[in-house]
């Protein structure tokens, strides 16, 4: 272990959550039954080698189905009120293993430990909703035209879901899917980034424990490691009926298309490109708390990160100033020091997509307000930390137009009224979240109306980024459409079945139609 492993904690954390590493690094966590060629996770902290998890080959992933199909049988019986006390207990051994898990989380993505902390308590709250919601998992009843019958609408299990996680949120989206999953009756296979497969290992040794603590099926959670070739099993498996992804609009669209083609189910989280509208009526302070967290939180590896700010032109100037200054106190290292604000980014290829994303945005006419570079020296080995960078544009930029997944703020222009500056927000293919700063009630509520934000979330004198369990969150356009954690998002783990009663002994037809024998 490096000095920063040592200094926080990192070893002790692994084991409290049953990963053990070998000296070739190899992870000998209790459930990783993978046998394909192993993967490495290195730390972008300090660019050292955790860990690596043996890969799910084509006959481990047909293993894991058929456990999967299995368990469904029997986990689908269970009353829903008891698959909510299984979550419960999940809920209740996360909180034990917060802190652990939140360093794993912050060590082995980049993220700020405090942001750590808060994907787990994420993981936390969607166990709680879960819970609540696992006995009211509620149909309709409505009144049938036929006299003595009844009419009803009840949900039923899917059966084995499948969740392909991302890489910046490596724990929170998979619990956001599976305890709502798991109260719908549904079974889980999970694939977690190969960039962050230590996080997928930890959960599933968290859960393996409380389904054997309960006497439980174990493929109720599953677990299977590797690239896009292991997706591609999962997307192209018809005994997976609903496939949920978190990622680019890229993989989206592949995803889409192959679940589509076997007349599958596919929710779909992905890119965003969000923008927070300035108006001359903002509170500017608020403002620049709002969009400096937003575009440099998690170096800016939100897919709720604040790409854009769109301002007033008679505020601007003043906004634009305010930025500058705030950035110069954006204190950028190790992200388990909670003294730091930005940690790393990913991995190398985000570095070369931040540099590149910098330059092109230039050569199109941008002019840079805060320079971006990558960071070198003691405490920045791992060539993964850059400068949070500032970009006067152009929302016609084709480099704007995109989801640059770094920290790279774009400051836009607007004149006019406020119609000005939302088509300038909704004029990109992503629709996840927006926000406007403003005082002006009728501001804020032509921005949330029809002729408003066309995201799938919209905020008033808050930032883009973060989102409470409570709500349905997802997008838009090519952000995909989906819905995941809050309000009603159970539904898309269930089928709906329609039911007709006939109490009677006769056997009335619907529209008065005649059928005499």
């Amino acid at each position: 272990m490096t000095e920063i492993a040592t200094q926080f904690g990192i070893q002790e954390a692994l084991k409290t959550l049953g990963l053990t590493a070998t000296n070739d690094g190899t992870s000998t966590g209790s459930n990783n039954f993978g046998s394909g060629d192993p993967i490495a996770s290195h730390s972008p902290v300090d660019g050292t080698l955790i860990a690596q998890v043996k890969t799910t080959t084509q006959a481990d992933y047909d293993k894991v189905i058929g456990v999967a199909s299995d368990a469904f049988l029997a986990w689908r019986k269970v009353p829903a009120p008891q698959r909510g006390e299984m979550v419960r207990q999940f809920g209740e051994r996360l909180r034990e293993v917060k802190e652990s898990l939140g360093k794993l989380v912050s060590y082995e993505m980049g993220k700020s430990y405090q942001e750590g902390l808060g994907e787990v308590q994420e993981m936390i709250d969607i166990c709680d909703f879960a819970v609540g919601l696992s006995r009211q998992l509620h149909g309709l009843t409505m009144h049938s035209e036929r006299p003595g019958h009844r009419m009803y609408e009840q949900y039923h299990p899917l059966g084995i879901v499948g969740i392909i996680s991302a890489f910046n949120f490596p724990v929170a989206v998979w619990a956001w899917n599976t305890a709502l999953a798991w109260i719908a009756g549904d079974v889980c296979v999970w694939k977690p980034s190969e960039k962050t497969p230590l996080c997928g290992v930890a959960c599933q040794n968290i859960i393996a424990g409380v389904l054997k603590e309960n006497k439980l099926p174990e493929g109720i959670s599953c677990l299977i490691n590797g690239d896009y070739k292991v997706g591609e099993m999962m997307t192209q498996d018809k005994r997976i009926p609903l496939v949920s992804a978190t990622g680019s609009i890229r993989m989206g669209k592949i995803v889409a298309q192959a679940v589509a083609a076997r007349l599958g189910k596919s929710l779909l989280e992905l890119g965003g490109n969000n923008a927070i509208i300035v108006t001359p009526d903002a509170d500017i302070k608020m403002t620049v708390i709002g969009a400096v967290f937003g575009a440099v939180g998690t170096a800016g590896q939100r897919c709720t990160s604040t790409r854009r700010l769109i301002v007033h032109e008679s505020v601007y100037d003043q906004v634009k100033q305010a930025l500058m200054d705030a950035y110069q106190q954006i204190r950028i290292g190790n992200p388990l020091d909670e003294n730091n604000h930005v940690g790393p980014l990913i991995d190398s290829d985000a570095v070369a997509m931040y540099q590149a994303s910098l330059e092109k945005v230039v050569a199109e006419g941008g002019t840079v307000l805060i320079e971006g570079e990558v960071l070198s020296g003691a405490g920045y080995e791992s060539g993964c930390y850059v400068k949070p960078a500032i970009v006067e544009a152009n929302n016609s930029y084709e480099t704007v137009q995109e989801e640059t997944f770094a920290p790279i703020l774009y400051l836009l222009k607007y004149s006019g009224g406020l119609e000005n500056a939302i088509a300038q927000q909704n004029g990109v293919v992503q629709g996840l979240s927006s926000a406007i700063m403003t005082n002006n009630l009728r501001e804020a509520e032509l921005f949330l109306s029809t002729a408003g934000s066309d995201c799938g979330i919209a905020n008033v004198n808050i930032g883009t980024s973060g989102a409470e369990i409570g709500g349905a969150f997802g997008g838009e356009k090519e952000t995909g459409g989906g819905r995941e954690s809050g309000s009603d998002a159970w539904k898309i783990y269930m089928r709906r079945q329609t039911n007709t009663i006939n109490y009677t002994t006769e056997l009335p037809l619907a529209q008065g139609i005649k059928f005499n024998l």
